[in-house]
């Protein structure tokens, strides 16, 4: 896409996102789109095709944000395999990764407006409960384990299922209990994490 295209397209994707969470979908016109992101009504049709599958696109375009937030989460914390010499490098490195996630990425404002709009527009998007980020986050964590498994470091038969159960015990439980795993804002979340951690390398660590 040429460097103008891409410009224009980020542009109508901003001013979408503004106007959903500001007005909500059923109210935000087409025209206002086009006004806030300063390109015709025709450029964001010829770009989107309608205003359903705008909303859309700018679901997708904060989950594949959120994405990118996981991979360098991932290589910031779980790449540098010969670092980690002992159980006690392992369990904080899983601890450090699950706290940044929290932080970083359950924590941002990113997340908040994924969240907003996935909620409030539902009857919109292509499915009730429509994941935009799909199964790409515990895809890469599985990979991150199956490299820690070929290293020695962990026993997982299923990286995928060790990746889901990991979530799991994490995140999974913040949620549960608490109703948010964002750190950032609740001190509680950090206990269950780091507990989750041990509970996984219990079942997962190798021997």
């Amino acid at each position: 896409m040429r460097a103008g295209s891409a410009q224009k397209r980020a542009a109508i994707l901003a001013a979408a996102r503004d106007l959903f969470l500001a007005d909500g979908f059923d109210r935000s016109s087409v025209d206002a789109v086009a006004a806030r992101a300063e390109v015709s009504k025709r450029t964001v049709y010829d770009y989107f095709g309608d205003k359903q599958t705008l909303l859309q696109a700018v679901v997708d375009a904060i989950g594949e944000s959120m994405i990118t937030t996981i991979r360098r989460t991932l290589d910031g914390t779980l790449t540098d395999i010969d670092g980690l010499t002992g159980p006690a490098d392992l369990e904080d490195a899983l601890v450090t990764f699950s706290m940044r996630i929290s932080t970083d990425m359950l924590g941002s404002a990113e997340y908040a407006t994924l969240q907003r709009l996935v909620r409030a527009e539902s009857g919109h998007l292509p499915h009730r409960g429509y994941n935009s980020m799909a199964d790409t986050p515990d895809e890469a964590l599985a990979e991150r384990f199956a490299a820690l498994a070929g290293a020695g470091l962990l026993h997982v038969p299923d990286p995928r299922l060790a990746a889901d159960q990991f979530i799991a015990l994490t995140f999974g439980v913040a949620l549960d209990r608490l109703g948010s795993a964002n750190a950032t804002e609740d001190t509680r979340v950090r206990p269950l994490v780091v507990e989750g951690v041990r509970t996984f390398l219990r079942a997962y660590r190798a021997a």
